[in-house]
Order: C-alpha cells, then sequence, then structure tokens
C-alpha cells in the first residue's frame, strides 16, 4: 500500500501542477488576435509587441517572438514562432510521461498486493491451519490492493488523457494565431 499510496499523491501533486500550467499558458483574450490585426495594420508593431507582453499565455508569446522577427524574411518568422511554440509545448507537457507512467504502474503495484495477499494467505494456512479468519486476512489484502492499484491507475490515466486533450487545445489555438499573423503579414498595406 506504501507505493500506491506514493503513486497517489505523485498523480495528485502532478495533475494539479500541469492543470495550473497548462491554464495559465492557455490564457489570451478571446479578442487577442483581432487586437494584434489592428495594431499590425495600424503599422504600430511596438504597440502589437507591447499587447504580447501583456499576457502571459502561450499564444502571446508565440506572436510577440513572430512580431520581433518582422523586418526578416517570412519563413525566418514561420520558423521562429514554430520553434517558439515548440518550446511552449515542451514546457506544457513537462512531467506528464510521469502522470502516464503511474497510471501504468499502479494496478501493477495493486497486483503485487494481490500476491502478497496470496503469500499471507497460504502462510497462515500452513502455520495456523485451515479456517475462515486466516483465510480472510489474505483475501482482504489481496482485494483492497487490487482495486486501489486500479482505482489510481484510472484516475491517472483520466487525468493523463485530460490534461493532454487541454495541451492540444492550447496548440491549435497556437498554431491559428500563428496562421492568423502571417496571413496580416502576407496582405499588402492599407493605402
Amino acid at each position: 500500500m506504501i507505493p500506491l499510496a506514493i503513486c497517489s499523491i505523485l498523480a495528485v501533486y502532478i495533475f494539479v501542477e500541469r492543470f495550473l500550467a497548462i491554464r495559465k499558458a492557455g490564457k489570451a483574450p478571446a479578442d487577442f488576435m483581432l487586437r494584434i490585426r489592428e495594431k499590425v495594420t495600424e503599422g504600430s508593431i511596438t504597440g502589437a509587441q507591447s499587447l504580447c507582453k501583456n499576457y502571459e499565455g502561450a499564444l502571446p508569446r508565440t506572436i510577440g517572438k513572430g512580431l520581433s522577427r518582422i523586418g526578416k524574411p517570412m519563413d525566418h518568422i514561420e520558423k521562429s514562432m514554430e520553434a517558439a511554440g515548440k518550446l511552449e509545448v515542451y514546457q506544457m507537457e513537462k512531467n506528464l510521461g510521469i502522470l502516464s507512467t503511474i497510471a501504468g504502474i499502479a494496478p501493477m503495484f495493486g497486483f503485487l498486493g494481490t500476491i502478497a495477499g496470496m503469500i499471507i494467505l497460504f502462510f497462515n494456512i500452513q502455520h495456523q491451519g485451515f479456517s475462515l479468519e486466516h483465510i480472510a486476512g489474505g483475501i482482504y489484502t489481496k482485494m483492497v490492493t487490487s482495486a486501489v492499484g486500479l482505482i489510481i491507475g484510472l484516475l491517472a490515466y483520466v487525468a493523463y488523457n485530460y490534461l493532454n486533450a487541454q495541451i492540444n487545445r492550447n496548440v491549435n489555438k497556437i498554431e491559428a494565431g500563428s496562421v492568423e499573423l502571417l496571413d496580416i503579414l502576407h496582405q499588402p498595406a492599407a493605402v
């Protein structure tokens, strides 16, 4: 049960920490790209950059990186935003592998508890004789550890997939924003 307790504490900690980090990375106003479009079409690149600096999210940081490259060839702007986006995704995915590992090993620890319960069961039968009291302790250990291991594994698996879905949502925002910035930069200047 000690490894299962460690797994559950670690899973809860990682989920909460990653949930807050991913939510923070996804922060940007709904009209962020509209405001960037307005600033860029007005010719106020510094205004657009300062707008990006006002927010902590992954999208503003990625767009800010692209804006800082204005004046260079378009492929440089695109590659800088792509690199910034990859770094943002890496930051969001940090430690998610541990949560995935917990989803896999918690049931294994539960099954290890099942084996320990069976060992206790047979030990009690061998040394104390065959009676329900001696059998019940081993079966109880076996059932509890199996159930707890499966529950922790299931919850860690659900948490892992939920966080991945949130990361994918943020990645889609970053990609859409990057494409929109490139489209804005490709538009001819207003006369």
